[in-house]
């Protein structure tokens, strides 16, 4: 059976990444190896994304457009 990770794992797991990127930075040297992180704009954009799906889920909409009002004003 696979382990599934759920979004809120995937979220702390970004916030995460992005944190060792802005304390430790992008990449590093040792010698002759060199380590360079994920790009820190991507993973933003992976971020607010998985928070607007745990929103969408927490507010039990699966809309296109579920946070979104209309308004109608008559009598002019």
């Amino acid at each position: 059976m696979a382990d599934t990770i759920s979004k809120q794992e995937m979220l702390d797991g970004l916030n995460k990444a992005i944190y060792a990127i802005t304390v430790g930075g992008q990449s590093y040297k040792i010698g002759s190896r060199s380590l360079t992180r994920a790009d820190l704009k991507q993973l933003y954009a992976m971020k607010n994304d998985m928070e607007a799906q745990i929103a969408r889920e927490e507010a039990g909409d699966n809309g296109l457009l579920g946070d979104c009002y209309v308004g109608v004003f008559d009598g002019r």
